[in-house]
């Protein structure tokens, strides 16, 4: 097995070898042993993985009825459109 193959089998199988069938597996382990490149791919994979399952965060209660209200306000205080052409100075 080489760097790329393990890459593709990560990508397929996921981080967890010890669910990789034993045919697969087997190979991936002794890379491990060799490869600096294929430990630093698995570690990525593990870091992706730990990053994902973080659990979202919940916006605080009430922001976006403060969102709505401050872009109601906003328009409120605009000034009246130009038309066409229009510019400030004119």
């Amino acid at each position: 097995m080489d760097v790329t193959e393990f890459e593709e089998l990560i990508d397929r199988l996921g981080d967890d070898l010890s669910l990789w069938p034993d045919d697969r597996r087997l190979p991936a382990e002794e890379l491990l042993t060799q490869s600096s490149a294929a430990q630093a791919l698995l570690e990525q994979a593990r870091a992706l993985r730990h990053a994902l399952a973080v659990p979202p965060v919940q916006a605080p209660k009430g922001l976006a009825d403060r969102i709505v209200a401050a872009a109601a306000k906003m328009k409120d205080e605009t000034a009246e459109p130009r038309t066409e052409g229009e510019t400030a100075e004119s």
